[in-house]
């Protein structure tokens, strides 16, 4: 199985400080729809892992995720692309569960679901946070840190100390990974 795991926020989709809270509100970065049905058409399980605070927040609700999960999933199948699964956590970061970024619970229900082993396998994981950094260290993953305007991923990049570094393989955005891999 070829799998790669891709954050939501900043790698997909440009990201908001004031959160993406409805279907109006989510714009795709440029290419990153065409990247992802470039990995689908070349047998690729893709799957999202995103932190949804939001919801805990009162930002949006679970029917408005929903919502603009259906609208990505719509503007890929133009494109003859698929996700697989998306994987969130609802949950605010003082709420003490298993499955917020950093924490392993939403790779540890990848490996459960598509029953795979995540350190044998290697998986890639892209995303743009030190939190997506973490969670690809601790599952076995090989990271792609997504450094473009949308996202965190300049500071992140700043975080991550020499030897983190040498660790992660420094992309733009999420073309940029289809075309290394590719």
């Amino acid at each position: 199985m070829k799998l790669i795991i891709l954050d939501r926020d900043g790698v997909i989709n440009k990201e908001s400080r004031d959160y993406i809270k409805t279907p109006d509100e989510w714009h795709p970065i440029p290419g990153s729809l065409e990247a992802i049905a470039r990995f689908y058409k070349a047998g690729y399980t893709v799957v999202v892992a995103t932190n949804q605070s939001g919801v805990a927040r009162g930002y949006f609700t679970l029917k408005n995720l929903e919502d603009i999960h259906n609208k990505l999933h719509t503007e890929l199948a133009k494109l003859d692309g698929k996700i697989h699964k998306i994987y969130f956590c609802p949950h605010g970061p003082n709420d003490g569960c298993e499955c917020r970024k950093p924490k392993p619970g939403m790779c540890q229900q990848i490996a459960h679901d598509f029953n795979i082993d995540l350190h044998a396998l290697q998986p890639i994981f892209v995303g743009d946070s030190m939190r997506d950094y973490q969670i690809a260290s601790s599952s076995g993953c090989k990271f792609y840190l997504v450094t473009g305007a949308y996202g965190d991923g300049r500071e992140t990049l700043q975080q991550l100390t020499a030897e983190q570094k040498m660790l992660v393989t420094v992309v733009e955005d999420l073309a940029a990974v289809a075309n290394h891999i590719l």
